[in-house]
């Protein structure tokens, strides 16, 4: 019955239309390839839509469907397929499958469920998996999509929950504020200072992805066991609000508050000297714990130590407790470091001090690096008596305005 429909047509036109077809027809929409299907078949006349039905592969309904749009003299829409045409919606195939999906989601929902911004912990294979047991077959891509039609996205943790906030909080930045300003108005320096994050030396995994050859990510150690011969280091750093620059000592051995002032009198006498030659006072911002915490006895003591040796008057304002990602050195140095060497192994403690060294700010400012192999003891204890004398003497002098974390070491002792 087919080859009688189409014995009009010459068998060597059939094999012209489907090698035609084969390069035509794959690089056209749908509706451009019924037209083109039903051009041809007007063209050869009798016998012409059982000819390109076959040369092309496609039904009769199907030219015959694009002649009639020919003879109609229908104006292109704009669209593919006809209004109505082509599958319909899962909402409305299975209108149930969107209350199945929340009714998994919701025992795992986080956040406010008023909100319409929720994610969840489920996978969409396991998503996927459960729909089916409910008689849903949907697949992953699907699942997805009626996620974010819900509101769904895909998000990490955030730290955002400092705790309790500290009731003088806003009014300790206020203060600090006022000391940045009054040292920047008599251009004495300003610097933020704080540790970065003990990092392992070896070919050990480093957060982060860099360019690679395809399939050859660089090998590293399975496990993140400290090598006893390279062992960690201890990067401290000062930033110079001011200036915008950098300077980072990396220490080889305990991360005291004799080794963090050792690094701001490194910085001194390298980098802050010279900046400021007409200086008097020296402000160090700083959080309110570790090394440079407000409660450390040795970090008063180290920077009474500093302000003699260097005859400046410094002062410390500590951030309220709760905000020590505030610091600016958080997100002005460490930030810049961290992702200049991503996805890179620090195999030894020069790579360490040479990748910081080529380090910039974000307005290009060189960052400083330098090692301290010194030895800094832990346990070191300060008598409250040492202390006493410190503040009889005037030393060390208390703000009205929580002295606790606002106070200043003078270089020299009032008569």
């Amino acid at each position: 019955m087919w080859d009688d429909w189409c014995m009009a047509i010459a068998p060597e036109t059939v094999d012209a239309l489907r090698a035609k077809f084969g390069v035509l027809l794959p690089r056209l929409d749908e509706r451009a390839q019924r037209l083109t299907l039903a051009a041809e078949a007007r063209s050869l006349g009798y016998g012409g839509i059982a000819a390109v039905a076959r040369a092309s592969g496609s039904s009769r309904s199907r030219v015959r469907q694009g002649v009639a749009e020919l003879e109609r003299g229908e104006e292109p829409t704009g669209r593919v397929r006809r209004p109505g045409a082509g599958r319909k919606p899962l909402r409305e195939t299975d209108p149930g499958v969107v209350g199945a999906l929340l009714g998994l989601i919701e025992p795992t929902r986080r956040g406010d469920p008023e909100s319409a911004l929720c994610w969840t912990t489920l996978s969409l294979t396991h998503l996927v998996d459960e729909l089916a047991k409910l008689g849903h077959r949907v697949s992953t891509w699907t699942v997805a999509n009626l996620l974010r039609a819900e509101g769904f996205s895909l998000q990490a943790n955030s730290k955002q929950v400092e705790g309790r906030q500290h009731p003088d909080r806003d009014a300790q930045f206020s203060y600090l504020n006022a000391q940045v300003m009054d040292h920047s108005a008599t251009s004495d320096p300003v610097i933020s200072v704080d540790t970065k994050k003990k990092e392992l030396i070896g070919e050990f995994k480093n957060g982060g992805r860099e360019w690679h050859p395809k399939g050859a990510p660089r090998p590293v150690n399975v496990h993140d066991f400290k090598d006893p011969v390279l062992g960690k280091v201890n990067p401290y750093g000062v930033y110079d609000v001011a200036a915008d620059t950098g300077w980072v000592s990396v220490g080889v051995d305990h991360d005291t508050s004799a080794f963090a002032v050792n690094t701001i009198r490194s910085w001194w006498n390298a980098v802050g000297r010279r900046t400021y030659p007409g200086a008097t006072r020296l402000l160090i911002t700083a959080d309110g714990g570790g090394s440079n915490g407000y409660r450390t006895r040795l970090w008063k003591t180290e920077l009474a130590e500093l302000a003699s040796q260097t005859g400046l008057t410094i002062t410390v304002c500590h951030l309220p407790p709760g905000t020590s990602k505030w610091n600016k050195i958080e997100h002005r140095l460490f930030s810049r470091i961290s992702i200049n060497w991503r996805a890179r192994p620090l195999t030894s403690r020069e790579v360490v001090v040479n990748t910081i060294g080529a380090t910039t700010t974000a307005s290009g400012a060189p960052v400083e690096a330098v090692l301290d192999t010194a030895e800094y003891p832990a346990g070191i204890k300060i008598p409250d008596q040492q202390m006493r004398d410190l503040e009889d003497s005037g030393i060390l002098t208390r703000h009205e305005w929580h002295g606790e974390w606002n106070y200043t070491l003078n270089p020299n002792t009032p008569t």
